[in-house]
């Protein structure tokens, strides 16, 4: 089988390949990512000499470019391609617009004039927006994004919905809660936890820190998007969660305790604007149709993720001084 996952140079898409690279010996790979501030080479170095990998620089939005990979004979697509920062779509929702809307019409447009086999969208939680004390996100419950981020992502949803019932395309959607593990840019909460913690400086938190998220380890998101790719239903929505809501503050205290440091470092800071309180996620679906289940516990899965960084200063210390950007906005051209 021949794989085009894009956005594979981000978190979990490049987690995602080094899966299938590792699962599938007979799969080929072909890595389309733009190469934007959160895409990261050195995520992928230990397949970028295999010959069943290659990658491609472009974006999801050049229909000739995506025309010219998908007719060198593509089985499947998985679309990881986002714009995936809430407090930068505040700032600028254009990028979002364009390559979580735009992106996925003109991927979706040129992957069913190939008549592609098989199309994932890895989507997010958010698009439902904000709970209540209690209860769960289910796949009925109705989209209501109260960002642009979120706004996007849940427009890309009824697009790729929509290319299954009208055109009969072979779709369907993964909406996953928050994740962690290695290689996530160092501006998501938990790496900027820790990373920040490593070097003693102040660790962020919105508001009272109160905000619960449901959260769960990279690894067990890879697994279960392995299983859609392979055995999901065309045209349904899986959600895949963690079964782990807690408050951030509890994770950011957790992380500081994991590493013996001071609590001395949280910081209160503004709340961002329209912060969702409260996302928990029911995974009983997949559960019952694919018999997927999360296994890292997140007491575990946090202790392997500050291990990580430890062992990996040179990666983020990379990214945080723009070393890393710097160098391959010169390597591939990209501004």
């Amino acid at each position: 089988m021949k794989i085009l996952v894009t956005g594979g140079a981000g978190f979990i898409g490049s987690n995602f390949i080094l899966h299938l690279m590792k699962e599938y010996p007979s799969y080929r790979v072909v890595n389309l990512d733009k190469l934007t501030y959160a895409g990261n080479l050195e995520n992928l170095k230990d397949v970028e000499g295999d010959a069943r990998y290659s990658f491609v620089k472009g974006d999801i939005g050049d229909g000739q470019l995506v025309e010219e990979i998908l007719k060198d004979g593509v089985d499947a697509i998985v679309n990881f391609a986002a714009e995936s920062h809430v407090d930068r779509s505040i700032l600028e929702p254009a990028p979002f617009i364009r390559t979580n809307i735009l992106g996925t019409h003109f991927l979706l447009e040129a992957a069913r004039t190939r008549s592609i086999k098989r199309y994932l969208q890895v989507s997010t939680d958010e698009v439902y927006g904000s709970l209540g004390p209690t209860g769960f996100f289910t796949e009925e419950s109705p989209l209501n994004p109260n960002n642009p981020y979120s706004a996007s992502k849940a427009s890309a949803d009824l697009l790729v919905l929509a290319y299954h019932h009208t055109f009969g395309f072979p779709a369907l959607i993964s909406r996953c809660s928050n994740n962690y593990g290695s290689y996530q840019f160092p501006e998501k909460f938990i790496p900027l936890a820790i990373t920040n913690a490593l070097e003693e400086k102040p660790i962020p938190v919105y508001g009272d820190g109160l905000q619960i998220r449901d959260w769960i380890h990279v690894k067990d998101h890879c697994k279960a998007l392995d299983l859609l790719l392979h055995k999901g239903k065309a045209g349904k929505v899986y959600n895949i969660g963690g079964t782990k809501d807690v408050p951030n503050i509890e994770i950011a205290r957790k992380i500081l305790t994991f590493m013996g440091k001071s609590l001395s470092l949280l910081t209160f800071v503004k709340d961002r604007p329209g912060h969702d309180r409260r996302y928990a996620i029911d995974s009983s679906f997949i559960e019952r149709d694919l018999g997927w289940k999360p296994k890292v516990a997140l007491d575990e899965g946090l202790k392997d993720t500050i291990a990580w960084y430890i062992n990996n200063k040179p990666w983020w210390d990379k990214i945080k001084s723009g070393e890393y950007q710097a160098y391959y906005e010169k390597q591939y051209s990209l501004r």
